[in-house]
């Protein structure tokens, strides 16, 4: 009787022990196996950027752009006079183009996963709607990055090359003349890109078809690029928008505020100077809060789905 007590003591300390092994082992198993925000994040990021180095459209855009931006460069004469002018003559073609690149580049970016399934399948593992917009919103970043400095990297390029002339050929390119100017220019570009790449991920993460995602993309076109600066001049023209507050108010608009950034801290610098074109701090904050509450949106649509 004894021993066969002993026996199933034995029995069930083995058992126990066999028990906190398995626990042990499938608790490695699960760490291992359940990766971790940064490596979702990261994981999504490579594949949208896998999707751009594919997609012939993309690199079309980028030459387009690039031959653009040349062309009005050596036409207009800003090669010739320094960096500064060159921003100057490039600044209503970026305001154009960029919106066009940047939505080109997200308006069907969530909408194609949604239809090819691949969120469906993402939805089977613990990653979060947020996880899934930012890995998007970084993968096609880099891509939209590269499409926009590189042209203007081969500009900046070329007035570095380009002999200068003794005359001066507008009055906005008198003053000082700075590669570094020019250097805040393409950072500001890059930014106002960023931001409506966000707006693009927002309108592709609300249409429901390609059809109303393009829809929708040339309507965001629209009031980006015209309805927003005629509000503002509405509201001006109303005294909705006091004269004294207006380059507080072009903040509301990312176009607005853009132009006035790089009018503000790269043209009248250089001229040292002229009217103030726009507050700073307002139009940064500006454009942080479209792009922030676009993806916000974005985040949101996704959830719902």
């Amino acid at each position: 009787m004894n021993g066969e007590t002993g026996t199933g003591d034995d029995v069930a300390g083995e058992t126990v022990a066999r028990e906190k092994a398995d626990t042990r082992v499938n608790d490695q198993i699960g760490d291992r196996t359940a990766p971790g925000p940064g490596h979702v994040v990261a994981t999504i990021v490579r594949r949208e950027l896998w999707t751009v180095v594919r997609t012939r459209t993309f690199l079309l855009l980028g030459f387009a752009l690039t031959a653009v931006l040349l062309g009005v460069a050596v036409l207009s004469g800003g090669l010739r006079a320094g960096y500064v002018p060159t921003a100057v003559d490039l600044l209503t073609p970026l305001e154009l183009l960029v919106p066009v690149v940047a939505v080109a580049f997200g308006y069907r970016a969530v909408l194609g996963d949604e239809q090819r399934g691949e969120l469906d399948v993402l939805r089977t593992y613990p990653v979060s709607p947020w996880q899934i917009v930012g890995g998007i919103y970084l993968g096609r970043a880099a891509g939209l990055v590269a499409a926009v400095t590189l042209p203007l990297a081969f500009v900046g390029v070329a007035v570095a090359l380009t002999e200068r002339e003794a005359s001066i050929l507008y009055a906005t390119h008198t003053g000082a003349d700075s590669p570094l100017l020019y250097l805040r220019v393409v950072l500001l570009t890059i930014l106002f890109a960023l931001v409506l790449l966000a707006v693009a991920l927002a309108i592709s993460a609300i249409a429901s078809t390609a059809r109303s995602a393009l829809a929708l993309g040339v309507v965001a076109l629209v009031v980006l690029l015209v309805g927003a600066d005629l509000a503002l001049v509405y509201g001006l023209s109303s005294g909705i928008v006091p004269e004294g507050s207006l380059i507080h108010a072009l903040a509301l608009s990312p176009l607005s505020a853009y132009r006035g950034l790089v009018l503000e801290t790269a043209v009248v610098v250089a001229a040292g100077t002229g009217p103030q074109t726009a507050a700073p701090l307002s139009s940064v904050i500006g454009l942080l809060v479209w792009g922030v509450g676009s993806l916000a949106v974005a985040t949101a649509a996704l959830r719902r789905s």
